[in-house]
């Protein structure tokens, strides 16, 4: 790969990640303190991310893969989410929120899968080319988060309003990227239509394995996303936020890590080990104090490298050697699905009727809450490891 394309690329990632950086981890922190949201309204808000998700694989399937190259369509959805945010900023109701939170993932999810699709069409070995890339991702989320911590705006308006001039910068750079046109040609069918045609890797035993797991493993993750903040806030902990970023930090390192740790242990080893992390950062937060223990709560924040790199982003490396060349946007449309659709769907409704039962007034059980996620991470180990056996993938990445 040329180092110009290299720098492009690692760009894509930076902005990308500011913008939905800018938003999320603080969401549920600005809906209970600035439009003073219940649990399960903050729950279904982050489950319109999940529903757009589900919708990603049509956009990247039928568009991408078929009719159009990528970067034009990242390019469209971005200055698209760019005006849907500018409305979404002028909203003042909880109940509104979502349909304006909806309408903008729908434009944003699609980016997930169009981002791999664009990064590893411009390379020859994503496993060893791919995580330098995506790490920038990481840099800019822990800039974007910082800066917000620093000027203490993770529960005002302000989030958005950075995620709407980084999205308008974003849409117009995506134009300027290697062009990635569509590989498949012929007659479309219904399921190549829909992005279905990728749905012939589940006659692989261990990738259907990996996919469930994949969708249960990202229950507890929604937890993650729509409760940390606000935990750890409620927690006594100061500058959230710039603590937080201390996780984006450990990813950078994790992700640098995965091409050596690929090469030495192998996919199920790794897969492995990201969700021992998950049950382990989960009890932390449980019983993590920021007066008392604080030190808890930093070893929760920090394991997010090993939880995020170890399963997700080595979730998508083996889903491109999975992949023929005709299917790989559509197939990263699909680990797109499992991941921040089905499971994460689930995980956010789930979390969000969890923290209202967890919650007596505006006082929340934190540890009765935390312990949920943990128990449903407990069991995906244990089904993973007795049933993932992938033996040929393992000996393809060395």
């Amino acid at each position: 790969m040329r180092l110009t394309t290299r720098i492009q690329l690692m760009f894509m990632m930076f902005l990308m990640f500011s913008t939905w950086g800018a938003w999320y981890g603080q969401m549920g922190k600005y809906l209970f303190t600035s439009l003073h949201a219940n649990g399960d309204q903050i729950g279904s808000a982050y489950a319109t991310f999940s529903i757009a998700s589900i919708f990603a694989p049509f956009f990247v399937g039928l568009i991408a893969d078929r009719f159009f190259s990528a970067q034009k369509v990242m390019g469209v959805l971005n200055i698209l989410g760019a005006v849907i945010l500018y409305f979404l900023i002028q909203n003042k109701d909880a109940d509104t929120f979502f349909w304006y939170i909806l309408a903008y993932t729908l434009t944003f999810a699609p980016n997930l899968a169009l981002s791999s699709s664009i990064a590893m069409n411009q390379m020859k070995d994503p496993g060893k080319e791919f995580p330098p890339i995506r790490v920038l991702g990481t840099i800019a989320w822990i800039v974007v988060t910082n800066i917000i911590g620093y000027y203490e705006i993770g529960d005002k308006v302000t989030i958005f309003q950075i995620a709407m001039f980084t999205s308008i910068a974003w849409g117009i750079y995506a134009f300027t990227l290697p062009n990635t046109p569509p590989k498949a040609s012929g007659t479309a069918s219904v399921s190549q239509i829909l992005g279905t045609d990728s749905f012939v890797l589940f006659k692989d035993r261990s990738f259907l394995i990996f996919f469930i797991s994949s969708v249960l493993v990202c229950i507890p993750l929604a937890f993650y996303y729509a409760h940390a903040n606000l935990s750890l806030t409620e927690s006594h902990m100061t500058k959230v936020e710039n603590k937080m970023s201390l996780g984006q930090a450990s990813e950078v390192l994790f992700m640098l890590l995965i091409p050596f740790a690929l090469q030495k242990f192998g996919i199920k080893k790794m897969l492995i080990v990201g969700l021992i992390a998950w049950i382990v950062r989960f009890i932390c937060f449980g019983y993590g104090d920021g007066i008392s223990s604080e030190w808890i709560l930093y070893l929760a924040i920090v394991l997010h490298g090993v939880c995020y790199d170890f399963f997700f982003v080595t979730g998508q490396i083996y889903t491109d050697n999975k992949a023929g060349d005709k299917i790989k946007n559509s197939a990263q449309g699909l680990i797109t699905l499992a991941t921040y659709g089905v499971g994460m769907g689930i995980g956010s409704f789930l979390s969000g009727k969890v923290l209202t039962k967890y919650t007596t007034g505006n006082v929340h059980d934190w540890t009765s809450v935390w312990m949920v996620p943990a128990g449903i991470a407990a069991v995906v180990l244990i089904l993973f490891v007795i049933f993932f056996h992938d033996k040929k993938t393992e000996k393809l990445v060395e």
